[in-house]
């Protein structure tokens, strides 16, 4: 790994994964200074305030309006990488962030709710094309090649579980920022919000500094010289025919391939079993309850019966820990395998969700529950990094071959960001009907995705799609 290689990987990495993490916490700390602010806003338009229902549902369109910008900027950034390169792509998806930290910076000065869901909307926007797009090998997702050159893809662009430790990274500084001595103070909400500007304005100055994608120039320019130079700097060696060569022939190879489109893909019945898998991991994965729990942590600690003072610490403790699960995800991916990772992570996921359940029933006779519960959110952050974090995008880069491997990620992608939306949206308002019981749903949907891996997806390390496919067969 040299040092080019490390240096752009950590840049792509800050603005686009990581910032992605941080979105998805950073609405957790400041919820109630947030429905403080729509509330007083709109008693000061209409002379009366908002009732419960609709301030909670105001607030939950704000967390969750980010996962529809995400659903819209991944279908769009095939076009955007085609067009303008990797670089241009995230320098304009850059724009936008920059963009957006002004709509809710000055949110509160200009009396405006509005500005902070545009915000959030334009937010996901970038996160859709940059963590499904712009940060992927290629502009529709494929695997790194053989040698030096997929070295060289797969820490330019990181993906899998690479792009879930960043996403950890990005959780646990929201939760950092979060905190009374920090942002987490009434007064600081809009600014705490706006701090994605920081390393999207990193990115904006320091990616002219840095080559475009060698497989971009020479593939989708034809640009030889163009990415014969790039690899220089990258590999940082003069001998890269071999890698130009590898590169030449998947250009042949691909202008000689048709491109299956998503509704070729669910008709064609040859890779039936393999498209129920992605739909069932991809769902499965955001369905899992993992984002109630970064979205609205602090929430499900205070009904958990913990200090108002000690949640903004344990929920950066439960930070901490999804951070290290997620490097432990990624060094031991390559040992264990896909499937026993993806199957134990959902296990364990279920499990502990049944366990915060019955620690809420508990708590009222038995106080010391309120920590069996913190444990069990803890457990559900450990389990989901360590596996279904980064194992489903890997696994759809394996089931498929190259002509059916951009539908699978549109169908994948697609069915991520709807689910996370799903999730942020109905939330709270499945935790104000069921009470305990709404972590039932996550424990089953948990249980059930681990069972229809065990039972039907092979494990695919090392494995060809030939010997996958016949698997399946």
């Amino acid at each position: 790994l040299t040092f080019p290689l490390l240096s752009v990987t950590l840049l792509v990495s800050f603005g686009s994964s990581m910032l992605y993490g941080y979105n998805l916490a950073v609405v957790n700390s400041p919820a109630e200074h947030i429905k403080a602010f729509y509330n007083t806003t709109w008693s000061q338009r209409y002379g009366h305030g908002l009732a419960p229902g609709p301030l909670t549902l105001l607030y939950a369109l704000t967390v969750s309006i980010f996962a529809l910008g995400g659903l819209v900027g991944s279908l769009l950034v095939g076009v955007l990488v085609e067009q303008y390169g990797r670089n241009g792509a995230l320098s304009r998806s850059a724009l936008l962030v920059l963009l957006a930290g002004g709509f809710m910076g000055f949110s509160r000065e200009l009396g405006s709710p509005e500005m902070v869901i545009i915000g959030r909307s334009i937010t996901g926007l970038h996160s859709g094309g940059c963590c499904l797009g712009c940060a992927q090998p290629f502009p529709h997702g494929s695997t790194p090649y053989s040698h030096s050159q997929g070295v060289a893809e797969f820490f330019i662009f990181p993906t899998g579980s690479v792009e879930g430790i960043f996403i950890c990274l990005g959780v646990f500084s929201a939760q950092v920022l979060g905190l009374p001595e920090l942002l987490g103070k009434d007064r600081f909400w809009p600014l705490f919000l706006s701090v994605v500007v920081v390393p999207a304005s990193l990115q904006l100055l320091l990616l002219p500094c840095f080559p475009e994608s060698p497989r971009y120039l020479l593939i989708e320019r034809n640009d030889i010289c163009g990415a014969t130079k790039a690899l220089h700097w990258f590999l940082g060696t003069p001998d890269v025919q071999d890698v130009i060569e590898e590169m030449k022939e998947e250009q042949q190879s691909l202008s000689s391939m048709e491109m299956v489109s998503v509704w070729q893909l669910l008709r064609d019945h040859s890779v039936h079993w393999q498209m129920l898998s992605v739909v069932v991991v991809n769902a499965g994965m955001q369905l899992s309850g993992i984002d109630a729990i970064w979205f609205y942590t602090n929430i499900i600690f205070e009904n958990a019966g913990i200090p108002v003072s000690q949640i903004p610490y344990t929920t950066m403790g439960t930070g901490a820990i999804e951070v290290i699960a997620g490097l432990i995800g990624c060094l031991t991916i390559e040992r264990v395998g896909r499937r026993p990772l993806i199957i134990t992570g959902f296990c364990a996921m279920g499990v502990c969700s049944a366990g915060i359940t019955v620690s809420l029933l508990l708590q009222a006779a038995l106080p010391w529950m309120r920590y069996i519960s913190v444990a069990c959110v803890v457990g559900i952050i450990a389990g989901f990094c360590m596996g279904p974090a980064g194992v489903p995008f890997l696994m759809t880069a394996e089931l498929f071959t190259q002509s059916h491997r951009p539908a699978a990620y549109v169908v994948g992608g697609s069915l991520n960001w709807l689910c996370n939306f799903t999730i942020g949206f109905i939330f709270p308002f499945l935790q104000m009907s069921a009470g305990a019981f709404c972590y039932l749903v996550f424990c089953g949907v948990c249980l059930l995705v681990a069972l229809y891996v065990y039972l039907i997806i092979p494990e695919t390390k090392n494995k060809t799609f030939m010997e996958i496919s016949h698997i399946f067969a």
